[in-house]
């Protein structure tokens, strides 16, 4: 079971993906009721993924200065089986805009985990063949960044690589109030990826993630990605 009906279109863009494994036993009382930790290689992981939000209609109808904005969040991964299908997604622990008002469209319509902070971003391109993206939100007083260069030519990712593990899971879901959890579909391409140098992340975000989440970032990072993007659709969701 899912909805058809188009909650929100948008495009997301020069998404930066620092990716660390990490034990089962920090993701398991976050999994939402009816899915399951979904593995790669037997290894479980959380993405720290900022990207630019461009173009975005909710319900068809586009806000007025809400309509391109940055996000980061923090995420995890996740399967649900529905009959013969199986649906992999991804649960968010925390999400990062720079809108009151798109917190909480978000928290009200999905019961997801939104804040608003000071945001901003950096598009650089150093040479025809390298290109830097950072993304940074302000906390305490204090501004967190992460940072990602990338080289050569963006590629699609094989067939049951890391790269596509990370980049392909085209479910949401949320763990609602009182049990259950809520599921929605994201639909979009398949996204070219850049092979990335030396990831960064610096910051204080303890307050935001939690101390085990925050000593997770502060470690290095398994691997890190910088994929092209495309346009999406995030379909309305279904409380199972």
């Amino acid at each position: 079971m899912s909805s058809d009906r188009v909650f929100l279109t948008a495009e997301w863009r020069y998404l930066a993906m620092l990716n660390y494994e990490v034990d089962a036993g920090l993701l398991l009382p976050l999994v939402p009721a009816g899915t399951e930790l979904d593995r790669w290689g037997g290894r479980v992981f959380v993405s720290l993924v900022g990207f630019r939000f461009l173009n975005t209609r909710v319900f068809g109808l586009a806000i007025p200065f809400h309509s391109t904005f940055d996000e980061v969040n923090l995420r995890f991964y996740v399967r649900r089986r529905e009959g013969d299908e199986v649906r992999r997604g991804v649960v968010f622990i925390r999400e990062i805009v720079p809108h009151r008002a798109i917190a909480f469209v978000a928290r009200s319509v999905y019961n997801e985990n939104y804040v608003a902070l000071p945001m901003a971003h950096e598009i650089t391109v150093l040479d025809r063949s390298r290109l830097a993206v950072a993304y940074r939100w302000k906390t305490e007083g204090s501004w967190s960044r992460m940072r990602v260069q990338a080289e050569g030519e963006p590629e699609l990712p094989r067939q049951g690589s890391h790269g596509q593990f990370i980049t392909e899971h085209y479910w949401g879901y949320v763990a609602q109030a009182g049990g259950g959890c809520m599921e929605y579909r994201v639909t979009h391409p398949s996204w070219r990826a850049w092979r990335v140098g030396e990831p960064e992340f610096s910051g204080e975000v303890e307050a935001l993630y939690g101390k085990e989440f925050a000593m997770v970032l502060r470690g290095r990072p398994t691997s890190a990605f910088l994929a092209e993007g495309s346009a999406v659709t995030v379909m309305r969701g279904v409380r199972l």
